[in-house]
């Protein structure tokens, strides 16, 4: 520490000589050592172990052919499962790996519809476009109402924000708030929407592989998330859902498909969905991606969700510790709570040249992302960022402000940003 406290390199540096994690690191593919890789809460570094494993695959995929498929058949519920235990505090048959996040949120929210009644679609408005999208497009189809409700740009949802729901409401929320990283109390919501009835349907993309997830344990009965960012399933890899067993032979998915089917190859018979969370799959699954997935979840069932949050906590107090002693007086805002237990493993750095300044920090070999309409996200994945990686990339992204680069870069919109 310097002697104003604030945190300096050589304090980065002895976390990282005593952090744990350390190893997992070299078991990523990195781009050199000068970039900064803060963007993992988007996509995923690849793990050295998945681009053996594809390799492997698609070897077996030319030589057996169709004739691969007895070992590959199940790879939607065995990685589930595997999921389930390590990640998502689920049970057995209750994960299955399938599609993206927007199919099968649609999926769960018809089918809770089409099971309780249809009452009232309920979302924040500031949750995730794709949640918010596949609800307008159901409540359209269906003629139902849409509420979506303002609320505290840092807190996200909280359990209050159900008192005027009813049964045969279906609600949807984030777990961890994709522009602030707020994390919300997912025992609480959870239960106060059972006490109203309405039905509650949870997004974990933003911290299935970060934050400890215990889906069983806070009564959650329906969830969805991705793949591809803490858990490095690869770019569009495929989603998950989750349904409680005590509610699985309640719901029906509202897209039939082969691969849902009881006694699937007697092709001749009408549709009958198999019991558990299986009933959810549709088509034929994707089996590259999956082993993609099935890699990404070991490694995080190796370093352990008690560890890997413990480090994220570390690496993101880091971040707001170095904010207010370089940032703040630069005319930055913290986007993201100041309570550790309050955040998931991003933290948004707010400025009104946010656009600007991450054009300018990405020429200057840091990856960040740029969330409207004046949010820099800082992603922290604790498999593979270090504690200097953190303190590098604060600290030229306060040179940049101090001299006025992002002055001097092309602002021109993105598609991507």
């Amino acid at each position: 520490m310097t002697r104003e406290g604030h945190p300096d390199r050589a304090h980065a540096a002895a976390l990282d000589a005593a952090d744990p994690l350390a190893g997992f690191r070299a078991r990523f593919v990195h781009s050199g050592d000068e970039h900064i890789y803060l963007d993992g809460n988007s996509l995923g570094r690849l793990p050295l172990a998945t681009r053996e494993r594809l390799h492997a695959l698609v070897e077996e995929w030319g030589e057996r052919l169709v004739a691969g498929w007895p070992d590959w058949i199940d790879a939607p519920a065995r990685t589930g499962d595997l999921l389930a235990a390590a990640v998502l505090g689920a049970g057995p048959g209750e994960v299955v790996v399938t599609d993206s996040t927007t199919v099968n949120l649609y999926k769960l929210v018809n089918a809770a519809l089409d099971a309780r009644g249809e009452g009232a679609l309920i979302s924040d408005r500031d949750n995730f476009p794709t949640d918010r999208y596949v609800l307008e497009g159901i409540a359209a189809a269906r003629g139902l109402e849409l509420h979506l409700f303002a609320t505290d740009p840092l807190a996200g949802p909280v359990s209050e924000d159900l008192a005027a729901s009813a049964p045969g409401d279906v609600v949807v929320f984030s777990h961890v708030a994709y522009r602030s990283g707020a994390l919300a109390d997912m025992e609480l919501i959870t239960r106060a929407a059972h006490q109203t009835g309405a039905t509650l349907i949870w997004d974990v993309s933003h911290s299935a592989g970060a934050v400890p997830v215990d889906l069983r344990a806070h009564g959650v009965e329906l969830a969805v998330g991705c793949t591809y960012k803490y858990l490095n399933g690869g770019p569009g890899a495929p989603a998950f859902l989750y349904v409680a067993e005590a509610l699985q032979a309640e719901l029906r998915s509202p897209i039939w498909g082969w691969f849902a089917q009881s006694e699937q190859f007697a092709m001749d018979r009408a549709y009958e969905p198999v019991a558990g969370a299986g009933r959810f799959l549709a088509g034929t699954p994707a089996i590259l991606q999956l082993a993609a997935v099935e890699e990404g979840v070991r490694l995080t069932a190796e370093a352990r969700m008690d560890r890997i949050r413990a480090k994220s906590v570390a690496l993101t107090e880091l971040i707001v510790a170095l904010h207010d002693a370089w940032l703040a007086p630069l005319g930055f805002t913290l986007g993201t709570p100041r309570e550790p237990a309050l955040r998931g493993s991003h933290v948004s750095l707010r400025h009104p040249a946010a656009w600007p300044i991450t054009r300018a920090l990405a020429a200057a070999g840091v990856t960040p992302d740029f969330r409207g309409p004046d949010s820099i996200r800082l992603g922290i994945a604790p498999l593979y960022t270090r504690f200097v990686d953190v303190y590098d990339a604060v600290d030229r992204l306060r040179g940049i402000v101090e001299r006025g680069d992002h002055e001097r870069v092309d602002a021109s919109p993105a598609r991507v940003t």
